[in-house]
C-alpha cells in the first residue's frame, strides 16, 4: 500500500508543478491536471510527437521515457546545466516548482526542435566554409557540454542503466558453495532472469547501486532500511515447476552474523551454541526481505504437495520423484592398504576441496551413483554411503525432537506444503511446522499457553496460509543447509530463475584453471 500512496502523491505533485510551466508556455494550466492529456501536452512542449506518450504504457520501458521527458521539459525552458537535468531525473516537481515559481524563467520553445535546428547551421557552416560563422556557432553554443560532463553523463547513465537492469531484469550470480555441485558447481557464473517468476518491485530504495547487501572491503551494510516499500510482484512470465533450480532469499537470513567465512543466522546459533566461538564479537544484522543472502538450490515440490524421503529416495504426493543425474551422497572411501586414489578422484572430476580425511584411516567424499561405482571396481577398495541418523535430528526442521525426533535428512516427513488461501488445523503437536510461516513470514504474533495456540491473541485451532511456500533442495544432498534444515521458501522470497552459466572457474579459483566445457551451458540441467 506504500508504494502506491507514494506513487499516486508523486502524480499529484508533477500534474500541480506543470500548471504553471503549461501557462508559461502557452497552454491551459488546467490540461497538467487531467492524466494522459498532460503528457500529451508535454510532449509537444519538447518537440515529440504525439504518440510519444503511448511508450509510458510499457513497463519499465516507461521509466527511461519519463525521465527522458522530464529533461527535455526542463532544457525548453533554457536549464542546461548538468545540476537541472539530475534533479529532473530524481525528483521533476521540484525542478518544475523552482521554475514556474521563477518569473525570469521563459518558454524557450520545444527544445527537441531547437537543437536540432541548431545542430543544422553548424553543419551547413562547416559545409560551406564559412570559419567565422562556425567559430561563432561553436563559441555562443548553448546545447555544447564539457568532456568532464559528457564523462560525468555517460558514467551516470551506464550505472543507472546496469542497476536498472540488475535490480529488474538479469542479475549475475555465482554458486559460492557445493550444495549444488554436479549440476551447478562452485565457481560457476550465472545469469539468473527476476521476470520469468514476475518481477519483484524494489522494497529497499535506499542503497549504493550493484551491491546486493554488503560493502565490498568496508563490511558494512550496503543500504538504508528506510524509506521502504511494501512487496509487490508483477505477473509471472511462468510459474516455478518442480525440479526447477530457483534462486532465492535466505529464508532465516532476516538476523544474521557476518564472518569472514561465511554468514551464520541467529537460528544457526540458537541449534548450535558452540558456533558463538567461530562468531566471535560479530554484531548481529538485521536484514529485510530482499537483502537478505542469495542461495540456489532446486525446487522439489511446489505448493499444496506432500514430500517425504524415505532411505534418501525422494517422494512428492506417495509416488517416487526423478532423482538429478549428478545427485550426490557422502560416502566413506577405504583403499585397498589405505592407499591414495587422488589420482583416480581427479579422473572421476570429484571435487578435492571437500575432502575430508582421517589420518591412517577412511576417506570422506560427496560422490555421484557413477563416480561411487567407478570407485568401487577398485581392487580391495570400500566404499560405503553415510548414515545421516541420530546425530543429525536436532539440525532438521521443525527442530522439534518431541513431536518430530525421528526425522533425518535421509528419512523426513511426511510434510505437505502451505498454499495461499488453505487452512490447516494447528496444535501443540504440530504448530512447529507452522511457527515461522505465522509469525515472521505472515506478520502475526503467536504465543502458546496451557497447551492453547493464541494468535494476535485470539486462540487458534486453525490457521489460513496468505502466500505460497516451496521446498528448496540442493542436489549434493549430504552438504547441502537446505529446507530439510530451515523449512519452508515464502514466494515473496523468490529472486529468480537462472538461466545460462556465462563463465566457470575450477572450484571457485580462476588460478585452478577454466572449465571451458561449462560455459555458455544451461543452467537448469536435471538429466
Amino acid at each position: 500500500m506504500s508504494i502506491l500512496i507514494f506513487l499516486i502523491i508523486s502524480y499529484i505533485l508533477f500534474s500541480l508543478s506543470l500548471y504553471k510551466l503549461f501557462e508559461k508556455a502557452g497552454e491551459d494550466g488546467w490540461k497538467a491536471l487531467v492524466p494522459g492529456l498532460n503528457f500529451v501536452v508535454m510532449a509537444k512542449l519538447i518537440g515529440r510527437k504525439m504518440w510519444w506518450p503511448v511508450l509510458l504504457l510499457i513497463p519499465i520501458v516507461n521509466i527511461f521515457i519519463f525521465a527522458g521527458m522530464c529533461v527535455d521539459m526542463v532544457r525548453s525552458f533554457g536549464k542546461y546545466d548538468f545540476k537541472d537535468s539530475a534533479l529532473a531525473v530524481i525528483f521533476s516537481p521540484i525542478a518544475f516548482f523552482l521554475i514556474g515559481a521563477n518569473k525570469e524563467d521563459k518558454y524557450l520553445g520545444p527544445t527537441l526542435d531547437a537543437e536540432n535546428k541548431y545542430a543544422q547551421q553548424l553543419l551547413e557552416a562547416e559545409k560551406g566554409g564559412n570559419v567565422r560563422e562556425y567559430k561563432k556557432l561553436v563559441a555562443n553554443n548553448p546545447y555544447k557540454k564539457s568532456a568532464s560532463r559528457e564523462w560525468v553523463e555517460a558514467v551516470v547513465f551506464a550505472v543507472f542503466a546496469a542497476a536498472f537492469i540488475r535490480m529488474f531484469l538479469i542479475e549475475a550470480y555465482v554458486i559460492p558453495t557445493p550444495s549444488m555441485e554436479g549440476s551447478l558447481n562452485v565457481g560457476d557464473f550465472l545469469f539468473v532472469s527476476k521476470a520469468h517468476y514476475g518481477i519483484r518491485t524494489p522494497m529497499t530504495v535506499a542503497m549504493f547501486p550493484l551491491i546486493h547487501n554488503t560493502v565490498p572491503f568496508i563490511g558494512s551494510e550496503s543500504y538504508l532500511k528506510t524509506p521502504k516499500l511494501d512487496y509487490h510482484r508483477l505477473k509471472p512470465i511462468e510459474e516455478i515447476d518442480p525440479f526447477e533450480p530457483v534462486v532465492f532469499n535466505y529464508p532465516e537470513g532476516d538476523s544474521v552474523f557476518v564472518t569472514p567465512g561465511r554468514n551464520y543466522s541467529v537460528h544457526d546459533l540458537r541449534r548450535d551454541p558452540g558456533l558463538r566461538q567461530v562468531i566471535g564479537s560479530a554484531k548481529m544484522r538485521v536484514r529485510p526481505i530482499d537483502k537478505k543472502d542469495h542461495y540456489i538450490k532446486r525446487c522439489v515440490a511446489v505448493p499444496g504437495q506432500t514430500l517425504e524421503i524415505k532411505d534418501r529416495q525422494l517422494y512428492i504426493d506417495g509416488k517416487e520423484a526423478p532423482n538429478p543425474t549428478h545427485l550426490q551422497f557422502r560416502y566413506k572411501v577405504i583403499p585397498e592398504g589405505n592407499g591414495s586414489i587422488t589420482k583416480k578422484l581427479e579422473d572421476l572430476n570429484v571435487n578435492l576441496t571437500e575432502i575430508e580425511m582421517q589420518k591412517g584411516g577412511p576417506g570422506y567424499y560427496h560422490l555421484n551413483n557413477e563416480q561411487a561405482a567407478a570407485l568401487k571396481e577398485l581392487k580391495g577398495c570400500t566404499v560405503e554411503v553415510v548414515d545421516f541418523g541420530a546425530q543429525r535430528r536436532r539440525t532438521v526442521f521443525p527442530h522439534d525432537v518431541k513431536n518430530y525426533g525421528d526425522w533425518t535428512v535421509d528419512n523426513y516427513g511426511p510434510i505437505t506444503l502451505p498454499k495461499a488461501g488453505e487452512t490447516v488445523t494447528i496444535t501443540p503437536n504440530n504448530v512447529a511446522l507452522y511457527t515461522r510461516v505465522i509469525t515472521a513470514y505472515e506478520g502475526n504474533e503467536l504465543s502458546i499457553k496451557n497447551g492453547r495456540i493464541f494468535i494476535n491473541g485470539e486462540q487458534s485451532t486453525s490457521y489460513t496460509f496468505k502466500q505460497d511456500y516451496y521446498w528448496m533442495m540442493g542436489d549434493n544432498r549430504h552438504n547441502s543447509e537446505d529446507s530439510r534444515v530451515w523449512g519452508f521458501v515464502p514466494h515473496d522470497h523468490i529472486v529468480g530463475k537462472p538461466l545460462f552459466i556465462w563463465f566457470s572457474t575450477k572450484n571457485g579459483s580462476i588460478f585452478n584453471g577454466i572449465n571451458w566445457d561449462r560455459i555458455f551451458t544451461s543452467a537448469n540441467k536435471f538429466d
